[in-house]
């Protein structure tokens, strides 16, 4: 009797051989093509000035150093800039997860005798916007250009996001908890900031990362509406810097003026623009974990029912 166990295994043919070395292949070309760029910036942020504008930084730093870095923390229009994103992002984020959140819950209650009138108006507002010199004209006569409204405000609210809110709530959150609440006495908002709301915990993280991001990478709308270099964001900043190749050397610290000729000070210039990339992708780098496990749930709101 044979009592050794039975290896379970499948024959692969020659054809499959050919396909799946053509797959991993083309996995692996399209992988580096997405990961060395970052790479690159990341070895080119810790370079010297002179490796870096003579061609010699590939894929590990050359002559390692913190030059980059310790001239952007010296720049007060960095700091200036850092501390304005957050205010934005944090008020923003706020600002559009609550007014989002309350269109959502709205939308889904079906004695709302409005209900589908308004979701078509919002539907429509998906397709047709009213264009950069109407807006512009209504933020002036509002008064809030050069404010921080100016930011905030006109995409305050999403539809695309509400229309998700709505089908999370009617998928998720049983009407039997609304009549509950009814019968302790407790109207539209106890129930929604009782029940709804600590229901709502994964989807109100999809969009606190979403506005977050939107409003941490925007610099359009800052470079539209905004005419104080103090109330700029940091990615208006960093645009300056990449585009314009602008910086001024003279509010920073000691270390920048001891840069005397401009061979020098173009070389630090050129190392500034990756080392501000890094500073400024490390907020939503270290945000983005402690949100990853609701982004999952919430990315699948609608998908399942029951």
């Amino acid at each position: 009797m044979n009592t050794g166990k039975r290896k379970n295994t499948m024959r692969i043919s020659g054809n499959d051989r050919v396909y799946l070395a053509v797959v991993y292949t083309f996995i692996g070309l399209f992988s580096m093509a997405v990961i060395y760029p970052l790479i690159y910036v990341v070895s080119a942020s810790f370079s010297s000035p002179e490796a870096l504008i003579q061609g010699r930084v590939f894929f590990l730093p050359v002559e390692p150093g913190l030059k980059g870095y310790a001239a952007v923390f010296r720049n007060n229009a960095v700091w200036q800039g850092y501390f304005n994103s957050i205010v934005y992002t944090v008020s923003g984020t706020a600002i559009s997860v609550f007014l989002t959140m309350l269109g959502g819950f709205v939308l889904s209650r079906k004695e709302f005798p409005l209900r589908i009138p308004v979701m078509l108006f919002f539907t429509i507002t998906m397709f047709f916007s009213g264009g950069l010199v109407p807006s512009y004209l209504l933020l002036t006569n509002l008064h809030m250009l050069n404010t921080i409204w100016a930011l905030i405000l006109p995409g305050a609210f999403s539809v695309w996001f509400s229309v998700i809110v709505r089908t999370f709530i009617q998928s998720t959150v049983p009407e039997e908890l609304f009549e509950a609440t009814s019968l302790d006495g407790g109207n539209y908002f106890d129930y929604l900031f009782r029940i709804v709301w600590p229901l709502s915990v994964p989807v109100m993280a999809v969009m606190a990362l979403s506005f977050a991001a939107g409003h941490w990478n925007s610099y359009f709308s800052a470079m539209i509406y905004l005419n104080d270099t103090k109330l700029y964001p940091l990615q208006l900043i960093l645009r300056s810097i990449l585009i314009e190749n602008s910086l001024d050397f003279t509010s920073t610290s000691t270390l920048m003026l001891d840069v005397r000729d401009s061979l020098e000070r173009q070389y630090l210039s050129e190392l500034l623009k990756y080392s501000l990339i890094i500073v400024s992708s490390v907020p939503l780098l270290v945000v983005y974990p402690f949100l990853q496990k609701y982004f999952i749930k919430g990315i699948m709101v609608g998908s399942l029912k029951g």
